[in-house]
């Protein structure tokens, strides 16, 4: 059993045992003391265990669902259904974050399009969808785990993050809706959802919205606490108290729900980042590597580390956070592992149509490395590179 389990995270949870063994090692040249517990950001922990639990707690209420649900019948046609699927991962990414909304999103585009008996345009879709996610993620600090902690870390403003981000952001929506126009056309007929018309369903949907109101506002409430600690307009342990009280109060299932994997990846990446620091040689030849080339090395180290542990590892090593910022984000194209998000879109898929890996990748790698040549040369022609 304990064989099984341990084959399993070393399967399913690379990245954070890459961390630990980093951490180990690391922990033999530089003997632990108390200046580990100055290693961790808490603030970006503590913001990062609450922001998942909250935004579970209102998956589980059904509201990114249901808002799927009334965006479907806007759609009059396969490319408008396309586009609404695309523009809704890419602008829930925003808020939700990348891997959340391709968890509840992607399950939700397989349904639809199996309904509409289109199967065939799923691979693309989800592959775009996955694009559109992890680029949206980008427009806000909350959008994705790097974001939170390059802005936690940095003494970046809100004018300066947005100058880091936005205009890719900007570029990325309109490339995602030139490829989900793309193609051919049909018209889209009355979709089942289940055993219920759309038109049931849109009644369905508007009791529901009202019944939800009830439901989610103490969790948006508790959202907001957390973004105004996210812009330093309050201190953290306050926040995170209230926000691990009323979990209990509200939902006690909710604490299952948190990446405690990820939680524990941060904590390993810090400690082996300090330690880096504390060992003069490695330390100064890192610095060497990173000054002056923060975006082009935040790109490359994404797409074999991924572009969480890249923004860890990098910003240890360099005071030019902006440009890293742009780095990491730009990063989470290219290969499957580059963004830890875009594994899930593969797992779903594949989970479903196993005879689909070898299509998928080739979709994916093809969308990717367009969108990420693309953006290249906007930071290229804006002179970040």
């Amino acid at each position: 059993m304990a064989k099984k389990i341990l084959k399993n995270i070393l399967k399913n949870e690379t990245v954070f045992c890459v961390s630990l063994l980093l951490a180990v090692l690391s922990a033999f040249f530089v003997r632990p003391d108390g200046t580990y517990l100055s290693y961790p950001d808490w603030r970006t922990i503590a913001l990062l265990f609450c922001l998942m639990i909250l935004v579970a707690g209102l998956r589980s209420k059904g509201v990114f669902t249901l808002l799927g649900h009334v965006l479907l019948r806007k759609a009059g046609s396969l490319r408008a259904l396309s586009a609404v699927m695309v523009l809704l991962c890419f602008f829930s990414s925003m808020i939700i974050t990348n891997d959340v909304t391709l968890l509840t999103f992607v399950p939700f585009t397989m349904l639809v399009f199996r309904m509409t008996g289109n199967e065939e345009r799923i691979v693309k879709l989800v592959v775009l969808e996955t694009i559109g996610a992890n680029l949206g993620s980008m427009a806000t600090p909350i959008g994705n785990p790097q974001n939170l902690y390059l802005y936690s870390v940095s003494k970046l403003t809100a004018g300066q993050f947005a100058g880091a981000v936005l205009p890719y952001a900007g570029l990325s929506l309109l490339l995602l809706l030139a490829a989900a126009f793309a193609g051919r056309d049909e018209p889209l007929m009355e979709v089942e959802l289940g055993k219920r018309t759309e038109k049931e369903a849109e009644k369905e949907s508007g009791r529901a919205g009202k019944r939800l109101a009830g439901d989610i506002l103490p969790f948006l409430l508790l959202l907001v606490l957390c973004l105004l600690v996210v812009f330093r307009m309050l201190p953290y342990l306050p926040v995170l108290f209230c926000v691990a009280v009323a979990v209990m109060l509200l939902d006690l299932r909710l604490y299952l729900e948190v990446d405690y994997f990820l939680l524990f990846t941060f904590l390993f990446f810090f400690i082996f980042v300090g330690n880096m620091k504390r060992i003069p040689l490695v330390s100064e030849a890192l610095v060497s590597a990173v000054e002056g080339r923060e975006l082009l090395t935040g790109v490359l180290a994404s797409q074999v580390m991924s572009n969480v542990p890249a923004a860890i590892l990098l910003s240890g090593f360099t005071d030019r956070i902006q440009p890293l910022l742009t780095g990491v984000n730009l990063g989470g194209l290219g290969t499957l592992i580059a963004s830890l998000a875009s594994l899930i879109s593969y797992k779903i898929v594949t989970r479903e149509y196993p005879q689909s890996r070898g299509s998928f990748m080739k979709v994916f790698t093809f969308w990717n490395v367009l969108f990420l040549a693309l953006l290249l040369l906007e930071a290229l022609l804006l002179g970040g590179v």
